[in-house]
């Protein structure tokens, strides 16, 4: 493999068709087709309906990532798919786009974990980045804190049992009527209200586990207890309680890792690590423990093609295996730990 191969990543775990093209430390385009409006109506994602859109639109996005980087598919060296986690019938569109081309190209296929993923594309917006360093990762279906010892050596050392955090959120916007993604919607009602609803006793596990389920619940039952009584919801109140606690318990189980590790480089990764109080949450207790805190730009954020080229080409410099051509898509994955 030449020096500075030029990578296709191709994303398709949820609900955003992604392709971009990469070579080296160059980003030459990054295409992001979401189904966001069309699964807006169902207050979620739907995976069949999903997988349809993933169909239709996986072909005209690689083209049009290809044109934008201004290459042709021959001039391809590699492609990198993310494989899992995800909706499985989702993930096997981008698998199979990935397979059809590696083979009619010959050219070598890259399995992408989806997590090691969103913290690789820290590497585009922060050049200087090098391992060993922490990862606090914040999604819709991961939780947890990582550390990243080598440009392939992930692990997680502190993770979510049940929900993860942006499940958590879509879950508790769901409860008080706000629309899909309930992430960003949270977020903006949070910013006018009162955070002083205590839904949850917080006890940390002495295991290293967080648990969203139970904050989840606890949200619903204050809701409906309001209603038994007759009484009127904050919305704004009820959001800004929420979104504390959630980060809250996500960013002093970090911040442990962090004193327990001496590792002074934290990064963020994940659709949730675009929410304003855990950017905010994060740097304030990163300076206070004398952490340098990086965070990826909003486009980076959330699902995108461009992690998943960034890290085929991390897997790419250090000789990893490429994937056999019956690679298959898997629902469950995660990185080593617990």
């Amino acid at each position: 493999m030449k020096e500075n191969p030029l990578i296709l990543g191709i994303e398709t775990s949820c609900d955003e068709t992604s392709a971009a093209v990469l070579r080296g430390d160059a980003l030459l385009s990054n295409v992001i087709s979401s189904q966001i409006e069309i699964h807006r109506r169902f207050g979620g994602v739907v995976p069949e309906i999903a997988s349809r859109n993933h169909l239709t639109a996986i072909l005209p996005v690689i083209e049009e990532a290809l044109r934008n980087a201004g290459v042709k598919k021959t001039d391809l060296d590699a492609v990198g798919v993310t494989y899992g986690a995800g909706l499985v019938g989702a993930l096997l569109v981008g698998v199979s786009a990935a397979k059809a081309l590696c083979y009619g190209l010959n050219i070598p296929l890259y399995a992408v974990n989806h997590i090691e993923a969103h913290i690789a594309a820290n590497y585009l917006s922060c050049k200087e980045l090098k391992p060993p360093f922490l990862a606090v990762v914040a999604s819709g279906g991961h939780t947890g804190v990582a550390r990243v010892d080598g440009l392939n050596d992930y692990k997680m050392l502190y993770s979510t049992t049940d929900d993860a955090i942006g499940e958590a959120f879509d879950k508790v916007a769901r409860a008080v009527g706000l629309p899909y993604p309930g992430g960003p919607e949270i977020d903006k009602r949070a910013r006018v209200g009162n955070a002083d609803i205590v839904f949850i006793e917080r006890k940390r596990k002495a295991s290293g586990e967080l648990s969203y389920s139970g904050l989840k619940t606890a949200v619903v039952n204050y809701l409906h207890n309001l209603e038994q009584r007759g009484e009127r919801v904050n919305i704004d109140n009820v959001c800004a309680s929420f979104q504390k606690t959630a980060v809250d318990m996500l960013v002093d189980g970090a911040m442990n890792v962090v004193k327990n590790s001496g590792i002074k480089t934290v990064v963020a990764a994940g659709g949730v690590s675009a929410n304003s109080y855990l950017r905010d949450r994060l740097k304030a207790e990163g300076e206070r423990f004398g952490c340098t805190v990086h965070f990826p730009p909003m486009s980076l954020c959330t699902d995108n093609a461009a992690m998943v080229a960034v890290r085929a080409r991390d897997m790419i410099a250090e000789g990893l295996p490429s994937a056999a051509l019956d690679l298959n898509a898997v629902s469950y994955l995660k990185l080593k730990g617990i």
